[in-house]
């Protein structure tokens, strides 16, 4: 059989992402509320109706559909075609970046799959699910040592610092402060990320996560005082801190190796 061209690869790259993100829509919605992903079948959320299969191929049926039901003629959100289209482009990426790479390819398409899911589910309901946190760092580790003992033993190291060091750091700020920190589920999706991101990657994301939500609570309060409404005192604002955590693990993820290895050159 020939071998496909490179275009054709990356076609198919975009389909299997495509279909994942038609997936995470579904563990976006149910898990959360500890439903079933595999039953019942795609239902519309406002009627109920079941959606037949030509009424679920990712992107093209919500463009198909004019964005509503066929059924019950009710909007279909936005956001269904917008993590079908992120989902297959972050698989994309990743198959650029993990070329050669089989093993970490398949790790990685994973990684990115959980973050997508982290991301909307902490947006929507301010936790993340233990049930994906013990599936990222089940998938993480054999693939992480599949390809090599080094990379095994650095994905080990990394779930250790993600959950053990902010652990501690956790506990001493709620000692000192008695307010809470980093949610349980924050500690956890950092053991969870810790077989992707290394002891490196770990530090990395945590620091850009925190000044990101820093800059983004910030402006949101000065944004809700200049429109006249009462906002909590800045160090008391409660955001979603997921999204921050799953939106720098992408990017370390992506590109943080390269970007940051001159600076680890040793001297």
């Amino acid at each position: 059989m020939p071998a496909l061209n490179e275009p054709g690869v990356a076609f198919l790259v975009l389909v299997l992402g495509a279909i994942v993100g038609s997936f995470l829509n579904v563990v976006i919605h149910r898990v959360p509320l500890k439903q079933s992903v595999v039953r019942p079948g795609s239902r519309c959320p406002s009627c109920a109706a079941p959606i037949r299969w030509w009424q679920n191929v990712p992107i093209l049926s919500f463009v198909l559909l004019r964005g509503r039901c066929s059924a019950c003629r009710a909007r279909i959100s936005w956001r269904y075609p917008l993590v079908e289209a992120a989902t297959a482009l972050l698989f994309l990426l990743v198959w650029q970046a993990r070329e050669g790479a089989p093993w970490l390819l398949l790790r990685d398409w994973g990684f990115v799959a959980f973050l997508v899911a982290v991301f909307f589910i902490d947006l929507d309901h301010r936790i993340i699910p233990n049930r994906l946190n013990v599936f990222a760092f089940a998938w993480g580790v054999p693939f992480s040592f599949l390809q090599g003992q080094e990379e095994g033993l650095s994905a080990l190291a990394g779930a250790a610092v993600g959950f053990g060091v902010f652990f501690g750091f956790a506990w001493i700020y709620q000692f000192t402060t008695g307010r809470a920190g980093l949610g349980g589920g924050d500690i956890k999706f950092l053991g969870a990320a810790g077989p992707y991101l290394g002891v490196a990657g770990i530090f990395w994301v945590i620091l850009v996560a925190s000044v990101a939500g820093s800059l983004v609570g910030i402006g949101y309060a000065l944004l809700s005082r200049r429109a006249g409404k009462r906002s909590a005192p800045l160090m008391r604002l409660a955001l979603p801190f997921g999204p921050f955590l799953a939106a720098a693990s992408i990017v370390y993820s992506l590109f943080g190796s390269d970007l940051w290895r001159p600076f680890m050159t040793p001297i």
